[in-house]
Formats: C-alpha cells, sequence, structure tokens
C-alpha cells in the first residue's frame, strides 16, 4: 500500500510539472502575441510614400531616397527590388513594411572584408555586398561559408545573408536547418500533454479505489475505538 501510495504521489507531482510548464508557455505566448501589435498609432493625417529598395535606402518614384534602418533590413532579409511601405507618422516616426517582395534566388559564397571595413560574399564569380549590420546580427566572420539571398533576374550588388553555414552542416540539411525552438518546444509540448493524458487514464480509475480504501480504513479505526 505504501509503495502504491508512493507511485501516485511520484504521478501527480509529475501532472502538476507538466500543467505548471504548459502554463509558462501559454504565458510566453500571450507575451508575444502582445509584443507583435504595433505600438505605434496610425492616423489618416500620416504620410505614406512607396519605394524600392536598393541594398541599403528606400527611393521612391521621385528619385528621393528614405533611410532603412539596417537592422530591419538585415533582419527582413531585404534585397534589391523589393517595394516597401514607409509611413511617417505625427510624431515624425518612421514605420517600414514590406509590401511587393522581388523574385529571390539563393547562392552560396565566402564572406569577405575590404581595407575599409566593407563586408562582400563572392559567389559564383561575381562579388555582392552585404550590411554590416547583417553580419553582426548572422555573426559571421571573414571565410565563412554564406548562403545569400539575391533577386532572381536582376543584376544586384547587394545580396541579403540567409545563413551562415557551418562545418558540420551538410548541405543537403540546409533547407532542414530552420526549424524553430518554437516549434520544438510545441512538439514537446504534445508529447508531455499525451504522456499527462495517458497518466490520468491510469490514475482516475484508481480513485475510487483508493476512496474505497481510505473508507475501510475508516471505518476499522472507527471499529477499533468502539471496542476499547
Amino acid at each position: 500500500m505504501a509503495n502504491l501510495n508512493q507511485d501516485k504521489i511520484i504521478l501527480v507531482k509529475k501532472m502538476v510539472a507538466n500543467a505548471e510548464r504548459s502554463i509558462q508557455a501559454a504565458r510566453q505566448i500571450l507575451e508575444q502575441i502582445d509584443n507583435s501589435k504595433d505600438k505605434v498609432k496610425f492616423s489618416s493625417q500620416d504620410q505614406m510614400i512607396e519605394g524600392i529598395f536598393n541594398g541599403e535606402k528606400m527611393v521612391d518614384l521621385n528619385g528621393k531616397s528614405y533611410p532603412v534602418p539596417a537592422n530591419y533590413a538585415s533582419k527582413s532579409k531585404l534585397i534589391e527590388g523589393d517595394v516597401l511601405k514607409l509611413i511617417i507618422t505625427q510624431d515624425n516616426s518612421f514605420v517600414y513594411k514590406q509590401v511587393g517582395p522581388a523574385e529571390r534566388k539563393k547562392v552560396t559564397g565566402v564572406l569577405t572584408e575590404d581595407k575599409k571595413n566593407c563586408f562582400n560574399v563572392l559567389a559564383d564569380g561575381k562579388q555582392y555586398q552585404v550590411l554590416s549590420a547583417s553580419v553582426s546580427y548572422f555573426k559571421a566572420k571573414p571565410g565563412d561559408q554564406i548562403i545569400l539571398t539575391i533577386p532572381k533576374e536582376k543584376v544586384s550588388r547587394w545580396g541579403a545573408i540567409e545563413d551562415v553555414v557551418n562545418e558540420e552542416q551538410k548541405p543537403n540539411e540546409l533547407d532542414n536547418s530552420g526549424i524553430t525552438e518554437a516549434e520544438d518546444n510545441l512538439e514537446e509540448l504534445l508529447e508531455e500533454k499525451t504522456k499527462e493524458e495517458s497518466i490520468q487514464d491510469e490514475w482516475m480509475p484508481d480513485v475510487e479505489e483508493l476512496k474505497k480504501e481510505m473508507s475501510n480504513e475508516y471505518a476499522g479505526n472507527i471499529d477499533n475505538e468502539l471496542k476499547d
């Protein structure tokens, strides 16, 4: 009986731990949703401008250029020819949105750095400039093998770093390297949920038995007291 109760306690503790992890994961998802909401308030008086990304800046139909944050361009992997929309709010906030992605293709090359500390990728016999912020974002260094995204048809001076090829990573594994940590966590949560449901299936029928045991034990104690 003692061993049975100990096993049940262990199972319940596991169920509580799983529930706590699920709650924590749900809270993280809610925080991500809240953080993803636009913090900038838009109004009908905001100025909206469309233009083409040239590798560094956005150029509108009149030839006027607008600075594009290097971190945004790096994380969004913008390439020459991408159509952007710039929203200038009443408080002079600049908000960029990609509204027309150019056709893309990927090439593999080697990262180099020139005397002016500018970075380039040599791929297919051509040299493509890349943003320093993108090199920092991917923690790349000269000599690294780089997967570069460039326009599919248009001749381009610039490219966007897609990924850095690790030495231990095989070429045919590159397409499968995009599994995110969130997806791994989701699979783990689903496995835990399945295990938890299995534990509940085994646990719930025994509850009635435990009630009977407790009831019988309680009744036995009363009988003993009456006899005393």
